[in-house]
């Protein structure tokens, strides 16, 4: 029998979950945001960027990562995030905030530059190690999230499905959700065979993807 195409991830090892907790337990800090390529900070470090439509919970990750109630800004309407978001983490990495998509309401214009900014960050980071692409786990993989994994593939950088609010989905629902991903995923190159299920509520998953980013320095 074949092994099951991007499984969940494993709960880190103690020495990873220990690397993970330390990176985030320092000092993280907002740096700038940016809404054009000459504003972006140098990419003197290792970095990691969070994608996911609006109302995905990405906010809330965010903060719950960082063990901070405010560090990412949420809102009852999605879509405010109209920025690229830097935050220092640790002083060694770079914590990238990319803004909420795929919210019908906001004015074709900011949209169309939303992307125009989003295609050029992603083309040319080189420093960029990984983003993780945020999918709600109780409705799966949207057309605007295959958007943005289109982009990526394109882009060539690698990006790890992040399943959001996983307390809110159980038993054959998750299951059938997690199918629908996985069918999705295998036509993106781009993809790391591997996902990852968290819930800010509960904090499942949050010390898995601690350890990750922690382990791509």
């Amino acid at each position: 029998m074949s092994a099951l195409p991007f499984p969940l991830a494993h709960a880190p090892d103690p020495a990873a979950e220990e690397a993970g907790r330390k990176l985030f337990a320092g000092p993280v800090d907002f740096m700038k945001g940016v809404v054009a390529m000459d504003g972006l900070p140098p990419g003197d470090r290792p970095e990691v960027c969070f994608a996911g439509r609006s109302n995905v919970g990405k906010s809330t990750l965010i903060n719950a990562l960082a063990g901070r109630k405010a560090l990412a800004r949420t809102s009852n309407t999605p879509g405010r995030t109209q920025e690229i978001n830097f935050f220092a983490l640790g002083g060694s990495h770079y914590l990238v905030d990319l803004p909420g998509y795929g919210y019908a309401k906001a004015p074709l214009a900011v949209v169309e530059r939303w992307q125009r900014l989003l295609k050029a960050y992603l083309a040319g980071r080189s420093n960029l190690r990984r983003a993780f692409v945020l999918i709600d786990a109780r409705h799966g993989v949207k057309a605007v999230d295959e958007e943005i994994m289109a982009l990526l593939d394109q882009a060539a950088v690698t990006f790890q499905v992040v399943l959001t609010k996983a307390d809110k989905v159980k038993g054959k629902d998750r299951d059938r959700v997690l199918e629908q991903v996985r069918g999705a995923l295998a036509t993106h190159p781009a993809a790391f065979p591997e996902l990852v299920l968290t819930s800010s509520e509960t904090g499942d998953g949050i010390a898995t993807l601690r350890a990750i980013v922690a382990d791509l320095a």
